[in-house]
């Protein structure tokens, strides 16, 4: 049954939670590898997965505590302080994963310049389309601070749009 259940799982869900660490992490082999170790863990607690939520939500939750731990350990500084990477630590994506139209690509990489709990939030709420209460459990947070820290995020996140000469309507005109 368990092995069962998470061939299925990585059947439905590993692209899902390869594309959040890739948009998280921004190198395609480290997401291939973080993914990787998501699904071991997922393997190693599945007796403690106690189904009080989805599958996908408790993995989910898994990879946001792998990606958390490798910024952890590569960027201590920056993780302690939230700032994050800088651009030069950007790595383009893959084309067979990511086909983008500019503003598309402008979008992407303007998310990936806000500090980290920003960009989990949106990429959760609005790009993974995870809903408030399955976002806070993933996150471990409180529907509220969920709420407010998407609100704060997206302000921060038109802000920066702005600035770099894109307005909502270029986005969804």
């Amino acid at each position: 049954m368990k092995e069962d259940d998470l061939v299925e799982w990585f059947d439905e869900y590993g692209e899902s939670i390869l594309s959040y660490i890739l948009l998280m992490v921004r190198d395609y082999q480290q997401a291939e590898d973080l993914t990787q170790e998501t699904f071991l863990k997922a393997h190693k607690n599945y007796s403690k997965f106690e189904q009080q939520s989805t599958a996908k939500t408790w993995l989910f939750a898994i990879a946001f505590n792998v990606t958390q731990d490798y910024f952890r350990k590569k960027h201590p500084l920056q993780h302690y302080l939230g700032l994050t990477m800088h651009e030069k630590d950007f790595k383009p994506m893959p084309e067979q994963i990511v086909a983008m139209n500019d503003q598309t690509e402008q979008l992407y990489r303007t998310i990936q310049q806000l500090k980290l709990t920003y960009r989990h939030v949106i990429i959760l709420r609005k790009l993974k389309e995870f809903s408030t209460a399955e976002t806070a459990d993933i996150l471990n947070w409180s529907e509220s601070k969920v709420k407010m820290t998407l609100k704060r995020a997206l302000a921060e996140l038109k802000n920066e749009l702005i600035k770099g000469g894109f307005t909502y309507e270029r986005f969804h005109g």
